[in-house]
């Protein structure tokens, strides 16, 4: 190997070892967004908050607690916590409660008790099921919303006009109870509150609202990267890289032949499949299979969960979020209902409908 290539590896391997530190020492921020109604994992909240939208009245607080002080109607504000954390009301919470507002905190600290773990609580919306065995024994003042024998899974206390709920776990509506309907409703009448504004505290999990990033020094990659030690790294990394290009830069070079571009063997094979269903006439088949993947896609799009459900159900939460017409869902959820066999042309238009709505999404 040449000296000036012994350089350029070198150079290139150095580079990769420190961007491969710079990330492996950066902390991980994935937990934060457990709880999140911008999370479609199983521990996230996106699918409640599409059914809230649906129902109710809701909208995201990207904004930090004292700033809901300003807000000259009652608010009811739900926070999720990523963590366990204490029961524990500030002053600054305390006061604002008095006022006629309401707090309400899934996912706090609670002795673990004898209790199964996993467990289906009564409530005037069907069993709720509940995945913890902690329980919360209650002290004066406090009254128990949800429980059992072994002590209180949710419970609330008066706090002047207002009152805070708690809840022992962060899950009650997570994305993972999308099958059971009642702990989706019951956590949507736990956060109801006539006249009330309905928030969901998204600053908790790093999502803050434009002016607010600014205010607090990120409003752009630069401003965010000058509080870490990736922006010095960075920029030794690039100069580093720029002087290894202008040293080995050659406006002459050795001929390089074009190398001969490898098979896609899933290209391949897909198109070989479509040749066959192509010659043995199978458009429905194809119908089918392509129906139910777009279908699937649009509703995780929706945040509705992977599991197939009614067609009204999905045209509804799809009318919701694009403001589109239901005909233009209904035309393309139609044909792949019919048994009727489909000519090319048809199926052609069929899909390219498809690619339409994809895009409006």
């Amino acid at each position: 190997m040449k000296r000036s290539n012994r350089v350029v590896w070198f150079g290139a391997i150095a580079a990769s070892v420190i961007i491969l530190i710079s990330l492996i020492a950066a902390p991980s921020n994935s937990k934060i967004n457990i709880g999140s109604t911008y999370n479609r994992a199983p521990d996230g909240y996106g699918a409640w908050y599409a059914f809230m939208q649906q129902r109710h009245s809701i909208q995201r607080w990207q904004k930090p607690f004292k700033e809901l002080e300003t807000q000259t109607r009652p608010v009811t504000l739900l926070q999720v916590n990523s963590y366990l954390e204490t029961p524990i009301i500030s002053p600054q919470e305390r006061k604002w409660l008095e006022k006629g507002n309401n707090l309400v905190i899934l996912g706090v600290r609670s002795d673990v008790t004898t209790a199964k773990f996993s467990t289906m609580q009564k409530s005037p919306f069907g069993d709720v099921k509940i995945d913890t065995g902690r329980r919360q024994q209650l002290s004066a003042g406090e009254e128990v919303d949800l429980g059992d024998r072994f002590g209180a899974v949710v419970w609330e206390k008066q706090y002047g006009k207002g009152k805070a709920i708690f809840a022992t776990t962060p899950y009650l509506a997570a994305n993972a109870y999308q099958d059971n309907l009642s702990n989706f409703q019951y956590l949507a009448d736990l956060v109801s509150s006539k006249g009330n504004i309905l928030f969901v505290d998204e600053y908790i999990h790093g999502y803050k609202d434009a002016s607010v990033r600014k205010s607090e020094g990120e409003g752009d990659l630069f401003s965010y990267l000058a509080k870490t030690p990736l922006l010095p790294m960075l920029v030794q990394a690039i100069a580093f890289l720029g002087v290894l290009i202008w040293a080995q830069n050659r406006r002459f070079g050795k001929r390089e032949t074009d190398d001969t571009p490898e098979i896609n063997n899933s290209q391949a094979y897909i198109q070989a499949l479509a040749g066959v269903l192509q010659k043995a006439d199978k458009n429905d088949f194809v119908v089918e299979m392509v129906g139910k993947q777009e279908q699937l896609q649009l509703q995780k799009a929706l945040g509705l969960g992977q599991v197939p459900i009614e067609h009204q159900t999905l045209i509804d939460a799809w009318v919701e979020k694009t403001g589109a017409t239901a005909a233009e869902l209904q035309a393309v959820l139609k044909v792949q209902s019919r048994q009727q066999p489909m000519s090319e042309r048809d199926l052609i238009s069929w899909l390219r409908k498809w690619q339409s709505l994809r895009i409006k999404n």
